[in-house]
């Protein structure tokens, strides 16, 4: 009646987790708990930091940057979330609902700017607006002064850089909401009696909410994370105060300390952000056509045209024509063999890093699909929590445990083996390519996973058939098929690992530098023009996922 066991029966089938059943413990699931594991080691390492306490430089702190740190990221945060939502869902409701002229090009076009990494748009801004630069100084020369000029060294100066910078997430998320509502609901509103603001904000806006909220969140993370800028404005948040706790103070506990702060502010952000998410419902709808657009009329439609033109030229072609021009002024001086060298090293670390986030993406992708179960889904949910985590988090949270594990080897060589060693692990690319990993696995994997959810289960079984299993079944079969999502993948981290500056800069070995580095130092000496080669060249580099992000959504 009982098959034999060791107490002489057997559980039934689902009354063992499968967390304990032995075959949860085949290669894929390990692989992909090892891959969690790199995300939940870092977050380990950061809050347990507090076990080791920094009482002298949290004095310091105290008494000298904590209450301002705790102020500019509150007001940074608060005003650029404002300043975004007014952008972004102004210019998604003129694009999607409203006919203008120019509506169809400003429709993609205001999308460009997520090509600018936002400490580029930051240090050409001050080339341009500053005292000393060219704007003010016309207006010195036409009015005789510019002391009513507003001052781009400022808080304002800073939140309206990251606003500029960072709108297209509201714009994207906003236009698809409202897009797929289209005319029709407003003129429902209409029908019952209200005025077309009325039913905007009463109905239209409402509707929209989740889609708005989880975009100003991802604008949120983002602001908190961000490094250069910032440190480009010289305006203290809590990822400078990580750099200068760990190469200004050389203390390591404290920088852990402090990143655990902006951790526990992140997943804040990050829950609100899921619960935003659960509540949405996707139901089947369609992009507006022209003839259900609202068809502006008189001043309205050159008003509309006027300021879309206005965002975009002071967001993205106003820059692009400064760093062009400066370009042409420096590339003589800069087009060096040195310059050279910085783009050998950041493409041979862009490739690794994407090369390597693109093998971990299929190998969760291809995780997910052989075992769609609860245990495996978490796994490669945590697997993918890296996105949220600022690069200065994880450059600490990874560069710690690293520099243990390397104290441990040093030690065994040492003592056991009884040869004395150099430093192993600490000082090489190791710490980079697993930062870029955890952070930028995420993108990979969406890109893999969704190609990987276009292959059917039909076409496994048939390959069962024919006698392919595990990696067999996964070379010949899959990555054939995995094509298109892979270069979409490699791309995407290709594209982002060029642009990172925070991890770069706390992890590179020593004379290993980076465009995003070259331009970090010569901004931080008020060398505008010769960053603006590097800067120019990560700007061109950043429009290749946007041009593979504007014909996904014509698809």
């Amino acid at each position: 009646m009982f098959k034999h066991g060791l107490s002489g029966t057997a559980p039934a089938r689902g009354v063992v987790p499968s967390f304990f059943r032995r075959q949860f413990y085949d290669g894929w699931r390990l692989a992909t708990l090892v891959i969690a594991l790199l995300v939940i080691i870092p977050l380990t390492v950061v809050m347990v930091s507090w076990f080791q306490p920094a009482p002298d430089i949290w004095r310091h702190l105290s008494e000298t940057q904590l209450g301002g740190l705790l102020r500019n990221t509150f007001w940074l945060v608060v005003g650029v979330a404002c300043g975004t939502l007014l952008l972004g869902v102004s210019l998604a409701w003129l694009t999607a609902i409203c006919e203008f002229p120019g509506r169809a090009i400003f429709s993609w076009a205001l999308l460009l700017p997520l090509a600018m990494p936002a400490y580029v748009l930051a240090f050409v801004s001050l080339g341009l607006f500053d005292y000393a630069g060219p704007v003010q100084g016309l207006l010195r020369d036409w009015f005789g002064s510019s002391r009513w000029f507003p001052d781009i060294r400022s808080t304002g100066g800073v939140i309206a850089i990251l606003t500029l910078a960072l709108y297209p997430y509201v714009y994207l998320l906003s236009r698809n909401a409202f897009a797929t509502q289209g005319k029709r609901m407003l003129e429902a509103a209409e029908s019952l009696g209200c005025s077309p603001w009325r039913a905007f904000f009463l109905v239209i806006l409402p509707m929209a909410r989740p889609w708005v909220a989880g975009g100003t969140l991802l604008v949120i993370m983002e602001a908190l994370a961000d490094f250069g800028a910032v440190s480009i404005f010289n305006f203290d948040t809590f990822t400078t105060a990580i750099y200068k706790a760990w190469f200004g103070f050389f203390s390591l506990p404290a920088a852990a300390q402090l990143a655990s702060c902006l951790v526990l502010l992140v997943f804040i952000i990050l829950l609100v952000e899921q619960r935003l998410r659960s509540r949405m419902r996707f139901t089947e709808g369609r992009q507006s056509a022209a003839g259900e657009r609202i068809l502006l009329q008189g001043w309205l439609r050159w008003g509309a045209c006027g300021y879309a033109f206005a965002v975009l030229t002071v967001a993205f072609l106003l820059p692009l024509m400064q760093l062009c021009y400066w370009s042409l002024g420096a590339f003589q001086k800069e087009f060096t063999s040195r310059y050279l060298d910085l783009v050998g090293h950041t493409v041979l670390l862009a490739g690794s890093a994407a090369f390597l986030t693109c093998c971990c993406a299929i190998l969760l992708a291809y995780t997910s699909r052989r075992h769609p179960d609860a245990a495996t889904r978490f796994l490669v949910r945590i697997a993918n929590l890296g996105y949220a985590l600022p690069g200065t988090v994880l450059a600490v949270g990874i560069f710690i445990p690293v520099a243990l594990l390397d104290n441990v080897l040093i030690d065994f060589c040492r003592n056991l083996l009884g040869f004395e060693v150099g430093q192993l692990l600490q000082g090489t690319l190791l710490i980079m390519l697993l930062a870029y990993l955890v952070r930028f696995l995420a993108a990979g994997f969406k890109a893999v996973d969704g190609a990987m959810h276009r292959v059917t289960p039909s076409i496994d079984e048939a390959a069962r058939l024919a006698g392919y299993r595990g990696l067999h079944l996964l070379a010949k079969i899959h990555l054939p098929m995995l094509r298109g999502g892979l270069l979409t993948a490699f791309t995407l981290v290709f594209v982002d690992v060029m642009k990172e500056m925070p991890i770069t800069l706390m992890t590179r070995p020593f004379g290993w530098d980076t465009l995003a580095v070259k331009i970090f130092e010569l901004t931080s000496e008020g060398e505008w023009e010769r960053a603006s080669l590097p800067a120019l060249t990560l700007l061109l580099t950043g429009l290749v996922p946007i041009i593979i992000l504007m014909r996904k959504s014509e698809e």
